[in-house]
């Protein structure tokens, strides 16, 4: 087995066994291919199945050198999952990275917007143009739903069960959740699918997506990045944000007001409920008011009894 071979066995393990979405394999091949490139600058012939505990040590050494301790340990990681799956199919007998340590890593908090930037950046929208109206819907959908921006990108006519103010979701290996929707959110889809898409010259296969192109075809993550980028520094936001941050300040807003966190796991779509403790950082004066306003001794008994 070459490394051409296992590279196409591994993503089509990891998308018919394991389930994965295109962008989380496209992770995994990547890094795999950094060790392949590593192989090749170094004349090393080691094949998927031969490949020694030695050389793979070199290979994590030269890359904490180039790498900061987040991305080596994002490697080590799929590095491990690469050689455990050539164990499950009997092509190795051990994980050369068992002995591998990841560095430590703090939890990576992004930044959140707060209830003001988030109007500010959609009021700095130009609804004098045709694309303003989807910008609007898109960044209300993704505040007002808490999507990931490749479940925006999916979202279809066919999704939108405004009657039922819910809109179904596809998420990660292709799971599928149904997300509440609110008036706000609703009334901005159907201005711009009822009054703009209406009207644009759709291209085949594309009949169904719900946020289009000037094309009429399917955006691209890239392009909903930029629309971001450009909102900010139309209102001089000097935070670094992208399409996840108003994910996060979804989750981190409806916690603040109160909102179950089992909950919000369901509609963020997150399989464990610490992916979801992840997202809720909230500074400790809330933290603060949560316990003067929640917990029963927050008065003392003692002055609470009749004199």
């Amino acid at each position: 087995m070459n490394w051409e071979h296992a590279l196409k066995d591994y993503q089509h393990y990891l998308n018919i066994e394991r389930g994965l979405s295109k962008n989380s394999i496209k992770s995994y091949v990547l890094d795999l291919e950094k060790l392949v490139h590593f192989l090749n600058s170094k004349n090393l012939t080691d094949s998927p199945i031969a490949i020694s505990k030695g050389t793979v040590q070199r290979f994590i050494y030269e890359l904490a050198q180039q790498v900061n301790p987040r991305s080596q340990a994002r490697t080590i990681s799929g590095l491990k999952s690469f050689f455990n799956y050539l164990i499950f199919e009997d092509y190795r007998q051990d994980n050369p990275m068992e002995l591998i340590e990841s560095p430590k890593v703090g939890r990576k908090l992004p930044d959140t917007l707060s209830e003001t930037e988030i109007n500010n950046l959609i009021g700095a929208i130009d609804l004098s143009k045709p694309e303003g109206e989807r910008n609007r819907a898109i960044l209300e959908t993704l505040y007002g739903c808490g999507l990931r921006v490749s479940e925006l990108l999916d979202l279809t006519l066919s999704d939108l069960y405004f009657e039922e103010d819910f809109i179904k979701v596809t998420g990660k290996g292709d799971k599928q959740r149904f997300v509440p929707i609110s008036k706000i959110n609703k009334k901005y889809i159907d201005i711009y699918r009822k009054e703009i898409r209406v009207h644009m010259p759709i291209q085949k296969g594309s009949e169904d997506i719900l946020f289009l192109n000037r094309r009429g075809r399917k955006l691209t993550r890239a392009m909903i990045f930029t629309i971001i980028k450009q909102l900010a520094e139309k209102i001089s936001l000097k935070k670094t944000i992208s399409p996840h941050t108003f994910r996060h300040s979804f989750a981190t807003h409806l916690l603040q007001n109160g909102a179950d966190l089992r909950a919000i796991q369901q509609m963020l779509g997150h399989e464990s409920i610490t992916t979801t403790e992840v997202y809720m950082h909230i500074d400790r004066v809330h933290l603060g008011e949560v316990m003067q306003k929640y917990h029963p001794r927050k008065i003392d008994p003692e002055e609470q009894s009749p004199q």
